[in-house]
């Protein structure tokens, strides 16, 4: 089943799920999932490595950037902030997480996330602080909103050993995975545009699938089809336009991440094919 009717059926899916619990803050999901700040460091070049930390109870996941076909995309607000000119969220490399009869990207254990930090003035410290919103899943799925307060400090040069390995769990870039080249080619479906990226790399390791992603916020992409002939993964798809509209397709804004148990790789792009 692709296309519009898909798209309607998974997000009956997750309506369905969502509604197994109303939105729950931290202190009434503690035995689900803890949430915390590490400090961490402050760079040679005047950035801050910091990080979130969940503690996940036993038996509870939770989702990546991109949650999969019914996950619940996690939601950061850093309104509350000082001294701070913007975050960028380093996830570690997830996993595919059957779900409820479906497939999620996410976590199934403990997870500490990188936050790359720009302070506005270098020299001071940064007070991080604001709300995050994520999902937690079991026998249920239950939305957490947590507020997080921490202090930065300007004068901590030690790296975490926590932050450094998750850093160092980030997927592999393009290049260091040898991919060789991605190549995608486009074609009109009923309510929407099929996508089919053929992506030339290595084997990454057993049950390779591909996530991809949309830089435009309106355009659904319809969970992919991953098969690998020879040297190339194909990842096949359909991308609708939330409002049933026509829309452009930009080559350079999507992206790829191809997961298996031997690690996982972000590709960004990819040329007509």
């Amino acid at each position: 089943m692709r296309g519009p009717m898909q798209k309607i059926m998974t997000l009956l899916k997750a309506a369905l799920i969502a509604v197994c619990a109303a939105p729950v803050s931290a202190q009434d999901t503690a035995d689900m999932v803890r949430v915390d700040v590490l400090p961490g460091w402050r760079a040679s070049d005047g950035s801050h490595y910091a990080a979130l930390r969940l503690d996940l109870a036993p038996g509870w996941k939770t989702y990546w950037r991109s949650p999969g076909e019914a996950g619940v995309p996690p939601l950061f607000n850093w309104r509350g902030s000082r001294n701070l000119s913007g975050v960028d969220v380093i996830w570690p490399a997830p996993k595919p997480v059957p779900q409820f009869g479906f497939m999620t990207i996410g976590y199934d254990d403990d997870v500490v996330v990188p936050l790359h930090i720009r302070p506005k003035a270098g020299g001071r410290d940064v007070r991080l602080e604001g709300q995050l919103e994520i999902g937690v899943c079991k026998d249920i799925c239950v939305p957490v909103s947590v507020n997080v307060a921490q202090v930065l400090p300007s004068a901590a040069k030690k790296p975490d050993p926590a932050i450094v390995a998750a850093l160092t769990a980030r997927p592999y870039g393009a290049d260091e995975a040898g991919v060789r080249s991605v190549a995608c080619r486009l074609s009109p479906v009923a309510g929407g545009v099929q996508l089919t990226a053929t992506i030339r790399m290595p084997k990454l390791g057993v049950s390779e699938y591909a996530v991809v992603e949309s830089s435009d916020p309106k355009v659904w992409v319809s969970p992919p089809e991953t098969t690998r002939q020879g040297d190339s993964l194909i990842a096949r798809t359909v991308l609708n336009h939330v409002d049933g509209r026509s829309f452009a397709v930009d080559r350079r804004g999507l992206r790829f991440t191809v997961l298996s148990r031997g690690g996982a790789v972000d590709i960004q792009g990819c040329s007509a094919g």
